[in-house]
């Protein structure tokens, strides 16, 4: 049974310069590719295209991503009352003391130009009196979000698609799964030639790439309660440290305060625009708790806001909190959040009658696969780009909306990079072995190890942690891991493999990371370390180390 992790090449092997037999349909090679179908993979995508053959991998459709489900909107400086400074210095000071100031101004200086281009793709931003109408989100001192109502996602996935789906020049792969990166030791460096797939059919493509681009999103389904689609289970980050790379600030998991607590919508996020335009959080009696806890009371950073709502439901003993709207006009509700009203009333809540039952859930990683702002990881021909790279814009906390405009930004600046490296020779790379493999007798396996690794991060490591639970959940992982290992070597893949496989490391990094870190610090809360140190340093964890 030789089922790697990642295959090795020789040196041999990677001067041949022959294209594999184009009559095989499980060898595939391309000049780009790119494994993630978001903001960030669909701009990456549009601009390559331009340069050579692209193939574009996604496990689910093409609008099954966080960019997809985003509603809040995309932050920039685009209005004369605001600034670049303004921008930087809220997010900087959401971040904590750990962003990467140099990353936040690069990132900023490009909003407008960004905002721009997506109005140019075909993107109508909402307007008022004719120019942009701009929303205020938690942490922000200016209104400064541009929003499409609340489905700016979908708004600006449906534009960089049509940019993407008719080009000749790119492959779309829907319903694929990847598996594993192809590296080789060459020179004494590693370098990455491509990546397994798994097709809708069982089978295993192999797939050469002269230049490889990571663009999978986040890792919510960690955790039971999150406002991520099924597909953010960190497969991106998972591959990459198979394969070598290092990560970062993996212990910043940004909880949304608002995700509605229902059984039939337990994935639906309520807008932060929402607070901004006026919802209040109130308890169960009504009462508006959150200027105990910050003088910004609805406004506070999210980081603030979800903390004091789990620490409310703890207090009192009860599963949820409640987002009040009543008070906002029938108008600014049906102009700006019809989506939201229009799903909540098909669940029979309407949110003009009553309060609307909220839980805190795992919605961004502010960490990932480290990487500079071009996207540059430790391995070569290797690029991660949006929410499964770490820049250090986001520091211990992301800024509400900050999220889109990195991923677009990323994706520009990933592409110009791309294109000024040398072209290296394309080469085969070896087929997928499956010898060995037994079929399944059962799968109850996959299921019990995967609500276990959800239970485990939700109530050892969320929004408040401890030495004690971290060393519990850590137990338990590791015992979860060895189970997964002797089931991923013996039985064919699967989706639900894969994703198991890959949310069960993704954890155990998670768990690493906050174990390193000894101190409270935006989104990581620890009771034993509440107080912030002097010392300020990003968790940087190495394969091997």
């Amino acid at each position: 049974m030789s089922r790697p992790d990642k295959a090795l090449l020789s040196d041999t092997q990677l001067s041949q310069v022959d294209a594999p037999d184009p009559l095989s349909k499980r060898q595939l090679q391309c000049d780009y590719l790119i494994i993630g179908s978001g903001a960030a993979g669909l701009l990456a995508a549009s601009r390559l295209a331009q340069h050579g053959s692209v193939i574009l991998v996604n496990k689910g459709r093409f609008q099954d991503s966080s960019t997809w489900n985003a509603q809040g909107g995309i932050a920039g400086v685009v209005s004369d009352k605001d600034s670049i400074e303004s921008h930087v210095q809220d997010t900087l000071a959401a971040g904590v003391g750990l962003c990467h100031e140099d990353v936040v101004r690069t990132t900023i200086k490009h909003s407008s130009d960004m905002i721009d281009e997506l109005i140019a793709l075909g993107t109508r931003f909402d307007e008022a009196d004719g120019s942009l109408h701009l929303t205020k989100e938690g942490g922000h001192s200016s209104r400064r979000v541009a929003h499409v109502q609340d489905a700016t996602g979908r708004a600006i996935g449906e534009a960089l698609l049509s940019q993407v789906a008719p080009h000749a020049n790119i492959t779309r792969l829907e319903q694929h799964t990847a598996i594993d990166l192809i590296t080789t030791k060459l020179d004494q460096h590693n370098r990455c030639l491509g990546a397994y797939v798994l097709n809708p059919h069982g089978e295993v493509l192999s797939i050469a790439a002269r230049q490889t681009i990571l663009a999978t999103g986040g890792i919510g389904k960690v955790y039971l309660y999150t406002s991520n689609p099924h597909a953010a289970t960190g497969d991106g980050i998972a591959m990459a440290w198979r394969a070598g790379c290092s990560v970062m600030n993996l212990e910043f998991i940004q909880f949304h305060p608002t995700c509605l607590f229902h059984r039939q919508g337990s994935n639906m996020l309520i807008s932060e625009a929402m607070r901004g335009e006026g919802a209040h959080i109130v308890d169960a009696q009504g009462r508006r708790f959150l200027f105990d806890y910050d003088q910004r009371g609805e406004l506070a950073a999210r980081d603030i806001v979800a903390r004091a709502i789990d620490h409310e439901m703890k207090k009192q003993g009860v599963d949820c909190m409640y987002l009040d709207a009543r008070s906002m006009a029938k108008t600014l509700i049906d102009d700006h959040f019809p989506n939201i009203c229009s799903r909540l009333l098909d669940l029979g809540l309407d949110i003009m009658q009553q309060p609307i039952p909220v839980v805190p859930a795992a919605h961004y990683s502010c960490g990932g696969i480290q990487t500079d702002v071009h996207g540059k990881t430790d391995l070569e021909g290797l690029y991660a780009i949006g929410e499964t790279a770490c820049t250090g814009l986001h520091g211990a906390n992301r800024l509400a909306s900050n999220s889109l405009l990195e991923c677009l930004v990323m994706a520009d600046y990933c592409a110009t990079e791309v294109l000024k490296q040398p072209i290296p020779a394309p080469c085969h790379v070896p087929a997928w072995d499956d010898s060995g493999i037994v079929p399944e007798t059962e799968r109850i396996q996959i299921k019990q190890n995967w609500d276990e690794i959800r239970a485990t991060m939700s109530h050892y490591v969320g929004i408040v942690r401890s030495d004690e639970r971290l060393r519990r959940a850590r137990r338990r992982l590791r015992i979860v891991q060895e189970e997964i290992a002797s089931y991923y070597w013996k039985h064919p893949l699967s989706q639900d493999l894969l994703e198991l496989r890959n949310i069960a490391l993704m954890a155990d990094l998670i768990v690493q990371s906050a174990q390193q870190r000894k101190e409270s610090r935006g989104l990581h809360y620890s009771t034993d370390y509440p107080q912030r140190s002097a010392k300020v340093a990003d968790t940087i964890i190495r394969p091997g180390s």
